[in-house]
Parts: structure tokens; sequence; C-alpha cells
């Protein structure tokens, strides 16, 4: 059996190597490696992640690498906003790591490679629906043993806003489960942290340590990426669009 023809294959290699870069970079920016071993590994997360940024930039079609730019623009912004001028979270050495903004693009990416694979569309309804089932448990029991009324809340806001984007839900269903992978990795080695209320602020929304639902955040950040893409490519985009159409009016 060709291993790279089969769902289990595909998904190892878009997700597998995307998850592999998680738990390797954020090690290396860990308060425990830092301890133990070099005390400015954030650099060498730095120096990784980055060069998985180029590597795709230059591997990548004209349509990669326009994404990546944006995804990189708009995270670079979004880093500054929530964590400096928010103070939504805020990472272990109190600055904005230079691998985070590259990650977010990374991730995009990775997901972007993910959802375009022939089995994982094949198989696209139960896939949606075995990641929904996931993404409620793992929301229920954030909420019930750690009081996590605010990433619950931003858990309802995703499912609420994908009724509005029933093609692209598969691409942000996953986005869900590796940004909860990161979140879960990235406060567990206390890369980062979030406060116990929403911003610090809002008493009546508890948190969790990360929140369930931060996803709904990365969601700007890929919209913000797909939607100046179409803008900057209409002619391309409606092509696809009647392509796409006329491949659903056949099935």
């Amino acid at each position: 059996m060709n291993l790279s023809k089969t769902l289990f294959g595909q998904t190892i290699q878009s997700i597998g190597w995307l998850i592999f870069i998680i738990f390797l970079g954020l090690f290396l920016d860990s308060k425990f490696f830092a301890e133990n071993y070099f005390e400015d590994g954030q650099w060498l997360n730095n120096t990784l992640v980055i060069f998985v940024y180029f590597y795709f930039f230059i591997k990548g079609t004209k349509r990669v690498r326009e994404q990546l730019i944006y995804a990189l623009i708009i995270g670079v912004i979004g880093e500054y906003l929530f964590s400096l001028v928010l103070g939504m979270y805020a990472y272990r050495l109190g600055n904005i790591p230079h691998y985070v903004p590259f990650g977010h693009a990374v991730i995009f990416i990775g997901i972007y490679f993910f959802s375009r694979k022939q089995k994982v569309k094949f198989y696209r309804k139960q896939i949606e629906l075995f990641i929904s089932i996931c993404i409620i448990i793992y929301s229920i029991l954030f909420l019930l043993f750690r009081n996590d009324i605010f990433g619950f809340i931003l858990t309802l806001l995703v499912f609420y806003s994908l009724r509005k984007y029933p093609k692209e839900r598969l691409f942000y269903l996953s986005m869900y489960f590796i940004v909860a992978v990161v979140e879960i990795v990235g406060t567990s080695l206390d890369c980062w942290v979030w406060p116990s209320i929403a911003y610090g602020k809002f008493e009546f929304l508890p948190s969790a340590n990360p929140p369930s639902g931060i996803c709904f955040f990365y969601y700007g950040l890929d919209r913000g990426t797909l939607s100046i893409y179409k803008r900057r490519n209409k002619v391309v985009w409606n092509r696809f669009k009647k392509v796409r159409t006329a491949i659903a009016s056949v099935k």
C-alpha cells in the first residue's frame, strides 16, 4: 500500500510535520529548556520557524508566497495589538518572540495544504464531524473542570461564525485543532500565559490557561489573509469559484 495515497499518510504529510515543529520549537523556548540547557533557547526556535517559513516561501507557488506574506503582516499586527496593547496574554520574556508571527503564517499554510489533500477532501464530511465532536468535548471539559467561561463562549462563536463559510469549514475546524495543540503545549511549557479572567480585566469572564476557543481570534488572521488575496486576485478567484460551482453542480 502506498501510504501517501491514504488519509493517514496525507494527514502525516501535511499536519504531522507541523505538530513536530510545534513541539520541538516550543520546547526550545520553554522555561525548562532555559533553566536546564541553554538560557536563550528562544533564538533557536526563532531560527527554526523562520527557516521553515522561508523554505515554504521559496518552494511554494505564487499563491502560497503571497498568502505567507499577508499572514506574516497580519500576525505581527495582531500579536502587538492583543499581547502588548490589550494584555490578552503575555510571553515568558515579556516580548513578542520573532517566531510567533512567522509561526502563524506557517500554521496557516500547513492547514491549507492539509485541506487540499485528495483523501482529506474525499472524507471531508467525516473529518468535519470528528473534529466538531472533539471540539465540543474539549470545550465542555475546560468549562466544567477549569471554569473556562471565556473559552466556551469563544467556541460557541466559532461554530456560529462557521455557518457563513460551509465550504471552508474543514479548514477552520482543522485550524481550531492545531491551535488547541499549540496553546496547550505553549502554556504547559511556560512559553506564554493567559490571565485567569479575559484580558485580565473582565471578572465576569473567567478563563483557563489557555482558553479553549481562542482559535476564534486566529480566524481574523485567516479571514484577513484570504480576503486580501481574493481582492488582489479577483479574476483568478472568480474563475476558481466558477470551477468549484461547476464541480459541485455535477456532484
